[in-house]
């Protein structure tokens, strides 16, 4: 991989004591929430191995209890709780970056983190599922099938992403942007409330932990799966920042640049949970479509309430509500990262993942992440295929098949509301 041949111009830097005073006020604010984010020296080997073990455990509790949960609740509602615990180290990095008003890095730590996700974490699930399939049935994984259900995260998946074009072309997120996406986002969890859970039947599918808690009386599932959340949650909590901060130590002994590692590593290793989350999933029988929907809820909730939380954390680092502006390479990577969530929002939309898909995203992440001086010509590949996929729509299927589902879906929580049965 070749480092970029030009970085993003650095903002105009403060005096030294200015500098100071930032950095320690934004060390303080992310110590009051993440434990352990204190400024430490080079530690022994445990010191900086334990919280590995810490996040993987603490994931499966997470996936546990979000598989348990999809029977009490939607299973969308389910991964959108998962998906803000799992969220816990990327909100805590970018918070930290905001309040030292650091634009260029703000930008390549928020728009890493979304390409990755998709770049390289919905191929990762394909390619999960397919290695499954064939060990179980020597037979090649060709399309991952989505459930009707899954509709609302696809279709939400595209309106902060529409919005976000609007950002673009303005070239400043505000804190009316801010209200806006925390709207579109509680939005989204509203519609979510609306879908039933699980079949008491599928339960027999699931792993022995989850399905011994759903054998659980009532009382005792929802004690075992707030149990569950509540420990993954607290143990994420405790030892994120010590992940991080140990992962940063390895990565400045192999000398990764400080603009790669925040746009490219801290975004790999702070959704290290969801990706352990969605591997779990990804790897057994009939669970690679929820193992997608983890992601894809992952990526509704940086496009939402990590993107809002931006001008908000900056306003009060500046004491004052202010705009965060971009210049024409922070455009340019935002420009890049809705081209690229555009088109997986419309691949989805068929309510379906298919392997060509998957490889040409991956193709796709793939180039402009070893020559970044391609993310204009991947761009517009990007922009290329999303209008190819937006003629087959109209054109061919005269369709929207996310669109039909959610209408049925929609339909049928009318029907039960009314009392009418539903077939």
């Amino acid at each position: 991989m070749s480092e970029p041949t030009t970085l993003p111009p650095a903002p105009e830097r403060p005096p030294d004591g200015t500098r100071s005073r930032i950095r320690r006020r934004a060390e303080g604010y992310l110590a009051a929430f993440v434990p352990g984010t204190a400024p430490a020296g080079p530690a022994g080997f445990w010191a900086n191995a334990w919280p590995f073990p810490a996040v993987v455990f603490a994931a499966f509790l997470i996936s546990w209890g979000a598989e348990c949960a999809q029977f009490l609740v939607s299973q969308g509602m389910a991964l959108a709780i998962l998906a803000w615990m799992q969220a816990l180290p990327e909100f805590a990095v970018e918070a930290v970056i905001a309040w030292s008003r650091q634009i260029h890095f703000m930008t390549a730590n928020f728009t890493g983190s979304l390409r990755l996700l998709v770049g390289l974490g919905w191929p990762l699930i394909f390619g999960v599922a397919a290695f499954g399939s064939w060990r179980r049935e020597h037979r090649l994984l060709m399309r991952i099938h989505l459930d009707e259900e899954h509709s609302v995260e696809v279709l939400a998946l595209g309106v902060p992403i529409l919005y976000f074009l609007a950002i673009y072309l303005k070239g400043t997120l505000t804190l009316v942007d801010a209200a806006v996406l925390m709207a579109i986002y509680f939005l989204y969890l509203w519609v979510l409330r609306k879908v039933p859970p699980r079949e008491v039947e599928e339960i027999a599918d699931l792993e022995a932990i989850p399905r011994r808690i759903m054998g659980l009386p009532r009382r005792g599932q929802i004690a075992a799966i707030i149990a569950l959340f509540a420990g993954g949650g607290l143990l994420l909590y405790v030892a994120a920042a010590p992940f991080l901060r140990s992962m940063l130590r390895c990565a400045a002994r192999f000398g990764v640049p400080e603009y790669l590692f925040i746009q490219w590593v801290a975004p790999f290793l702070s959704e290290f949970p969801e990706k352990l989350s969605a591997m779990y999933w990804a790897r057994r029988p009939g669970k690679s479509s929820m193992a997608l929907m983890n992601m894809v809820s992952a990526n509704i909730n940086q496009w939402t309430m990590l993107a809002a939380m931006i001008p908000i954390v900056y306003s009060f680092s500046v004491g004052a509500p202010a705009h965060v502006p971009f210049d024409e390479t922070q455009r340019a990577e935002i420009l890049l990262t809705v081209a690229q969530s555009m088109l997986g929002m419309l691949l989805l939309s068929n309510m379906s993942f298919h392997i060509i898909e998957a490889g040409g995203i991956f193709v796709l992440w793939g180039a402009q992440f070893a020559q970044p001086h391609l993310h204009k010509e991947v761009t517009i590949v990007y922009f290329a295929w999303v209008v190819y996929e937006l003629f087959v729509t109209i054109a061919v299927r005269r369709r929207l098949a996310a669109l039909d589902a959610f209408g049925r879906v929609w339909r049928a929580h009318a029907a039960r509301t009314r009392g009418v049965p539903v077939p």
